[in-house]
């Protein structure tokens, strides 16, 4: 017997797309997506893939308004939604928005099992304010179970006094096809590919928001305490766009004889193709849940350099291996890790194979098997 299955998420983002695609051709399940908004481009600049969408889903109608660092986004019909499709399992992607009380109160209501699919860890920085906490706490007692992307996340729940037995990993994942096909093009057609992004030979690549609790300013000093012979060598360059791109652009203006490059925000299949021609991904953030960007990166062969408080630090990154874990805010680490993979090509060179190898086990595949073993145990009924 199928089961139906809604999963309320925010918005039509682009690497979700394959892993609800994966999930809507398994046999054993109804799936339908509840997105509250088609897209947030007050924050991000991401293309709506519509044309490869082949799940069943429904934009509900919102009113949206960002306030200072607060995003509001308010939904209507999210009740009548549910009592139509009427689906067997609910799950949540996360409990700051009204729509998701509204969805685990109909949930409760109809004794109909409430799962939140988290990537909160203990080093978000959000924990540290009480209030959030509390409605967090509270938001939890209405679950029947939790979906978590690695390990830790389910940390952070155990330690908030959720079971084991209630959490069920569905491991983060992009299209790994995708992006190894694309990084593959690129690196055949290479010059081609420098030429048109204006890119230098050899380059550290960072992607995601230009704003300073990604670590941007870490990665700065870091790459000015390379050796002038290194850095006459090895570029940098930072994908995206955010608040703090003209203070940064300021400080590695300084940085002599280095060369920094700002392409601006890139879409999916440009992004394969920087990742493709880059000596690592550097991910210094200071706090972040997950870090989507180092599973793209790894799917294109790139060694990876995170910090330690990057949700995915403990599951994709193996010290020494396909990469390098140093504590966060310190840029005299970074930069002996950056010197590092840098100047040391074989040792390089097996990096990018373990993290091309290591990817494979965080696939849109594994994230849907995940999805079914916590919806199937939410049933009564095993995989």
């Amino acid at each position: 017997m199928r089961s139906r299955l809604v999963i309320i998420t925010e918005i039509i983002a682009p690497y979700r797309i394959p892993i609800f695609n994966t999930l809507a051709a398994r046999p054993d399940v109804d799936l339908h997506v509840l997105f509250l908004s088609e897209n947030d481009p007050s924050l991000r600049q991401w293309q709506v893939y519509r044309e490869e969408i082949k799940f069943r889903y429904e934009v509900l109608k919102s009113w949206r308004r960002r306030v200072g660092k607060y995003n509001l986004l308010i939904n209507r019909r999210v009740s009548n939604t549910l009592n139509r499709i009427a689906p067997d399992v609910v799950v949540c992607g996360g409990y700051n928005y009204l729509a998701s009380w509204q969805a685990a109160r109909w949930a409760n209501q109809h004794s109909v099992p409430l799962l939140l699919w988290t990537e909160s860890t203990a080093w978000d920085q959000r924990n540290l304010h009480r209030p959030v906490e509390w409605l967090k706490k509270q938001f939890l007692k209405k679950c029947s179970g939790f979906i978590v992307p690695g390990r830790a996340s389910r940390e952070y729940l155990n330690a908030l006094g959720i079971s084991s037995d209630r959490i069920f990993t569905a491991p983060n994942a992009v299209d790994t096809e995708r992006f190894a096909k694309y990084a593959q093009t690129a690196r055949q057609n290479r010059d081609e590919v420098r030429h048109r992004h204006a890119l230098p030979a050899r380059y550290f690549l960072f992607v995601g928001r230009l704003v300073k609790a990604k670590g941007i300013f870490d990665l700065a000093d870091a790459y000015s305490q390379l050796s002038d012979e290194l850095q006459s060598r090895v570029g940098l360059v930072f994908v995206g766009d955010g608040k703090d791109r003209p203070e940064l652009m300021s400080r590695v203006s300084c940085i002599k004889p280095g060369s920094v490059y700002f392409p601006g925000f890139l879409q999916r299949d440009e992004l394969a193709e920087l990742y493709a021609l880059a000596e690592a991904l550097v991910f210094p953030t200071h706090s972040d849940p997950w870090g989507l960007v180092v599973n793209e990166a790894m799917s294109c062969g790139l060694p990876i350099l995170v910090t330690d408080v990057a949700g995915c630090a403990a599951d994709l990154v193996e010290e020494g291996s396909n990469g390098f874990v140093i504590p966060a805010r310190d840029s005299a680490k970074l930069a002996a890790a950056m010197t590092f993979v840098a100047t040391d090509a074989t040792s390089r060179m097996r990096m990018s194979m373990e993290s091309s190898l290591r990817i494979q086990s965080f696939s849109p595949a594994q994230w849907a098997d995940g999805m079914l073993r916590a919806t199937h145990a939410m049933c009564g009924s095993h995989l």
